[in-house]
């Protein structure tokens, strides 16, 4: 007697349950797994110069501030001596200067809304 069944129009014969193991060519998977790992390899290698980027970037800040804080160190200890350092007094003269700029600019625009104002 024949232990296959019909079921849904399909003859099943009995044995193992499961997935059917799939016949993979062993060296177009071993190529697969290669090609994988230089793929992560070559992932690997562009994130780690990512970070070394930033990493060199973010020194040269911190370079820069610590340069400016020292700058304004040597700015206190001068004023604390009662000397007013020159780049103060450039700075100081410039905001001067660039607000009597903004308020002439101010005070022309303004006659001039003025003036066209009085004319209508």
């Amino acid at each position: 007697m024949d232990d296959s069944k019909v079921v849904g129009g399909k003859v099943k014969k009995p044995g193992k349950r499961g997935r059917k193991p799939a016949k993979i060519d062993l060296k177009a998977k071993l190529e697969r797994s290669r090609q994988s790992a230089r793929e992560c390899r070559a992932r690997k290698k562009l994130r780690y110069q990512y970070l070394e980027e930033l990493v060199s970037s973010r020194e040269r800040a911190i370079c820069a501030l610590r340069e400016e804080l020292e700058m304004y160190k040597q700015w206190c200890m001068a004023m604390d001596q009662g000397k007013i350092p020159s780049e103060i007094k450039a700075l100081l003269t410039g905001e001067e200067q660039s607000k009597s700029q903004q308020n002439s600019s101010r005070h022309t625009k303004a006659g001039k809304t003025e003036a066209s104002n009085n004319a209508w």
